[in-house]
């Protein structure tokens, strides 16, 4: 089953949370357009999610758009909704067909009004596919602050007080465990508004590569970086031998 160095007791977390950053800067360095980037980095995004399905993960969530993006130049954003127009349905078919359930994460509202039907429909169409426990989430118009802020409203409507188990279930992840690995490339060293809450205890692992050439032999590195961690959640040494 693993191949390259990932060994046989690696431990591979359950869930995987990606900041696909650098695309456009990846395309820039090559005298192309931010939206070449951009679809690179889409087919590069498949590519790595094969491979963590196939080395044991059930759960990852990719970044796709923060709420903050909107305020991109609207040509740059025109190529992001084209690639959803012309390919997230074959994408995400090849990739729930593995037995992925697809879960669009995120205030699609300022979308247009056709990318959101692409997006919605894709989350109906592939929902045949789910089986084995596998989910990916796919994070457009995500911004964590506001998922937080959505949660909270929530329950003050419902007059509610939270626990840290109810609070969770009103958040977009909801029934999920939280991800034990966040991988950011493209050198920044930031969360950048994804999943604050969730990542509470992640390990998080960043590449100074560029999504776009982010391999599956990266993915694999930062899994075994991942392994070799003591998870601690506040307790001690001595505490987790035991």
């Amino acid at each position: 089953m693993f191949g390259n160095k990932i060994k046989e007791e690696t431990r591979i977390p359950r869930h995987i949370a990606i900041i696909m950053d650098g695309n456009g800067r990846w395309a820039k360095k090559r005298m192309m357009p931010r939206s070449y980037g951009h679809k690179q980095g889409m087919q590069r995004m498949v590519g790595l999610l094969e491979r963590a399905y196939d080395l044991g993960v059930s759960f990852v969530t990719v970044y796709a758009l923060s709420t903050e993006n909107f305020n991109r130049p609207q040509a740059e954003l025109e190529g992001l909704y084209n690639l959803i127009r012309n390919h997230f349905r074959a994408y995400m078919t090849r990739i729930c067909s593995r037995g992925v359930t697809l879960r669009i994460v995120g205030d699609i509202s300022p979308l247009p009004a056709d990318v959101q039907q692409t997006l919605l429909d894709c989350e109906r169409e592939t929902a045949e596919y789910a089986k084995d426990g596998k989910e990916l989430n796919f994070a457009i118009g995500y911004g964590a602050r506001a998922e937080i802020v959505r949660a909270v409203n929530s329950a003050v409507e419902k007059g509610e007080k939270v626990t840290e188990e109810s609070f969770s279930a009103l958040l977009y992840t909801h029934g999920e465990p939280d991800p034990e690995l966040l991988i950011r490339t493209g050198k920044e060293k930031r969360l950048s508004n994804f999943l604050l809450y969730q990542s509470a205890y992640a390990e998080l692992y960043f590449s100074d590569k560029m999504f776009p050439e982010f391999s599956d032999k990266d993915l694999e590195k930062a899994i075994i970086w991942f392994s070799g961690r003591k998870r601690r959640f506040g307790k001690t040494d001595e505490q987790i031998k035991e």
